[in-house]
């Protein structure tokens, strides 16, 4: 009776961690990324007296009401920015200041790096995430998912002979960091999947796949 109840308690324990868990761990990464964010919106209110803007006539700390302000206002200057761009005068302007960062000692290796890292990753660039492929890494006879995010390594081909891709093989559960692997196009198998779901695959351990209608192998016998 008692191994029974606690078998019992232990299945709805489980079954509500699976519940509960995905709720907490969403809520969690949110509060941890506007966390982060506020770190920097923050700043936003310099103009304003402290006092305004902190407890305890400005010795504590921000008001949650002011830092969702500054969360509000550093979106506003992101998109009235990006209208900026979109007209002739907003153009020159920001061609302008970057060629002044890109003239600041120090700051200009700081800020060309990312502005690098920021267009090849962008929406509209040749350099982003291509596709998803199997590579054999970092064995033969092991096979890791990676994201082709260049065809065109003028000097690296001449040098080995072939023609290589450049794909990123990411960590799991992180996908942020990686490898970087130049591997021979005709050892690159290329998935249906789209980039999307290869990122949940990865984010997921494996857990979250794509369906797939085509037709599969037989399933391996197991031995008993």
């Amino acid at each position: 009776m008692k191994k029974s109840l606690l078998a019992r308690w232990r299945s709805s324990f489980f079954t509500g961690l699976a519940v509960v868990l995905p709720v907490v761990i969403s809520v969690g990464i949110l509060v941890w990324l506007f966390g982060t964010v506020a770190n920097f919106t923050d700043k936003l209110l310099f103009f304003l007296p402290r006092e305004l803007t902190h407890a305890d006539d400005g010795k504590g700390g921000l008001l949650w009401h002011w830092s969702l302000f500054a969360f509000v206002f550093a979106v506003v200057v992101v998109t009235l920015t990006g209208q900026l761009a979109r007209i002739y005068i907003g153009r020159r302007l920001i061609a302008y200041a970057d060629q002044l960062l890109l003239h600041v000692p120090l700051l200009n290796k700081i800020y060309g790096t990312i502005k690098q890292v920021n267009e090849a990753f962008g929406s509209g660039s040749k350099s982003s995430f291509k596709q998803v492929v199997l590579v054999e890494f970092p064995r033969d006879g092991v096979w890791s998912l990676g994201f082709i995010t260049g065809e065109q390594n003028q000097e690296v081909q001449a040098k080995t002979k072939e023609k290589v891709v450049a794909i990123f093989v990411p960590t799991t559960p992180n996908p942020t960091s990686g490898y970087l692997i130049l591997v021979p196009e005709d050892k690159v198998t290329k998935l249906d999947m789209s980039v999307a779901d290869g990122i949940k695959f990865v984010i997921s351990l494996g857990a979250v796949s794509p369906e797939y209608s085509g037709s599969l192998p037989p399933a391996p016998r197991l031995l008993p």
